[in-house]
């Protein structure tokens, strides 16, 4: 069995803010105790090896950041500690506390071709019904056991809801006919040939 890391969260810290820019991070230097440095969310931080320890990689702080459990799964395994860098700087947000937002609007996108809210006629006028239909949909959403937070397709699944709440209307999918067809009665809608057929060239 492998021994824990004994390097504090600061010491890794201290380390990488005398080498490494933080401009194209998630987090400020100041905050990189608390933060994750991939999605910039507070959270309880893991060290992450630079290098996997299985690839030879040694637990100093030049080989190891700070993640949150989710960014910690998803960083790259591989013995070029270059790529961790490139991973940090390509995946990062430039605020906090909003990366997981960004990546449910790319899956709304992923499944209805658009970004969320985008074309449906809406102004700054109905910002806070927005806000508040949002708020609303997520008291009937759930997180994982042992997540922390909702995942993307939640997050898109509860901007589609409040879109349809907004319309009148649920949202065109991406998918062919067919999957149209079976993904809205799967969630409870009544739909017709012409309801999937409409703005098609659009």
């Amino acid at each position: 069995m492998r021994k824990r890391i004994e390097i504090s969260l600061q010491d890794i810290v201290s380390y990488w803010e005398r080498r490494e820019d933080e401009s194209g991070l998630a987090v400020d230097w100041l905050d990189a105790n608390k933060r994750c440095w991939r999605c910039g969310y507070k959270s309880r931080l893991q060290r992450c090896h630079i290098v996997p320890h299985s690839l030879g990689g040694s637990e100093a702080p030049s080989n190891l950041v700070l993640l949150c459990h989710r960014c910690h799964r998803e960083a790259p395994n591989v013995a070029d500690p270059r790529f961790m860098w490139i991973w940090l700087r390509a995946t990062c947000v430039p605020f906090y506390d909003t990366y997981w937002s960004i990546l449910g609007s790319f899956e709304f996108e992923r499944m209805f071709g658009r970004l969320p809210f985008m074309s449906i006629g809406l102004d700054e006028s109905q910002a806070d019904k927005v806000k508040e239909l949002l708020w609303k949909e997520m008291e009937n959403a759930t997180i994982h056991f042992g997540e922390g937070r909702m995942n993307p397709a939640t997050i898109a699944c509860i901007f589609a809801k409040v879109e349809e709440i907004l319309t009148g209307k649920p949202p065109k999918l991406k998918c062919p006919e067919w999957g149209q067809q079976y993904a809205l009665k799967t969630m409870g809608f009544k739909i017709t040939r012409s309801d999937i057929l409409e703005d098609k060239t659009s």
